[in-house]
């Protein structure tokens, strides 16, 4: 079955995440032999919440890559979307499907997480030219009906991203504060998502994250991060893909999101789902 099942949200209702009983709290990587990373990365993850940059694609890769992005979102766009339209790329589309299971991605990923990995989500964030959109600060774990909180998300820079474009943006060290307090974001903001976290200056030093086309960023989910709105004339793309640990259990169905990228699937709780046939 390759269609999108239809029974969860990509933003569940806050009042079903209250109802969930999750499990926040950062769980440091114990990897004293890591297979692609080096033990200071992991000891970085541990330390700042994040790792980067990761070299993962050549410059004629990225380009391909890009221009299967740039004609998606023509088709995106010419249905009504915008440049934040394209999630859960992977359920939809067989080259998504691909780049999740991509081998270099996947084994970075494993010296994070553990030998058993699922990939449960993936959403193309856009900053067209003078977009005017900022990415409040905010936790994916707010977002995510997932727990234990044993989940990355990695950030592959489709165009080169850096200050001026409004690369993305870390506070380092914020992950190991748990769970944070935010506020409902209003109309009025123009953020891209609905949660924004104030004060963050209290809970670390905010770093920029930039990269170069084709290089990667891993996140932990109670990482603090966000974005300014991008004023410049040039783009700043980047497909987002979510990770977690094969222990984790996914409420709101979902679990229906879940493929396995690396391991053995023990326990049946995720849906696994096959290549999607279009690309």
């Amino acid at each position: 079955m390759n269609d999108q099942p239809s029974s969860f949200k990509m933003i569940p209702d806050q009042d079903e995440l209250d109802a969930m009983e999750r499990d926040l709290s950062f769980y440091p990587t114990q990897n004293d032999a890591p297979d692609v990373l080096t033990v200071e990365q992991i000891a970085d993850f541990n330390e700042n919440g994040f790792i980067r940059p990761i070299d993962i694609f050549s410059d004629e890769e990225i380009t391909d890559i890009r221009n299967y992005f740039d004609a998606l979102l023509e088709k995106y766009m010419a249905e009504g979307g915008d440049s934040y339209s394209i999630s859960s790329a992977h359920l939809r589309h067989g080259r998504v499907w691909d780049l999740m299971h991509h081998r270099k991605i996947v084994a970075c990923v494993q010296d994070i997480l553990g030998e058993n990995v699922i990939g449960w989500g993936s959403h193309f964030f856009c900053k067209m030219p003078h977009d005017g959109k900022q990415v409040a600060w905010h936790q994916d774990a707010s977002y995510w009906p997932l727990s234990p909180s044993k989940a990355v998300t990695v950030w592959l820079a489709i165009d080169d991203a850096d200050p001026e474009n409004a690369n993305m943006r870390f506070i380092s060290g914020s992950h190991k504060f748990g769970h944070m307090t935010y506020r409902p974001s209003g109309s009025h903001e123009d953020n891209v998502l609905n949660q924004t976290i104030e004060n963050v200056e209290q809970y670390g030093e905010a770093v920029d994250n930039p990269l170069k086309a084709g290089q990667i960023s891993i996140h932990s989910d109670l990482l603090l991060h966000g974005s300014e709105a991008n004023e410049s004339e040039r783009r700043r793309c980047a497909l987002t893909i979510r990770y977690a640990a094969a222990d984790v259990r996914a409420g709101l169905d979902w679990n229906q999101k879940g493929v396995w990228v690396a391991g053995e699937d023990a326990s049946g709780h995720w849906a696994n789902r096959k290549r999607p046939d279009a690309e």
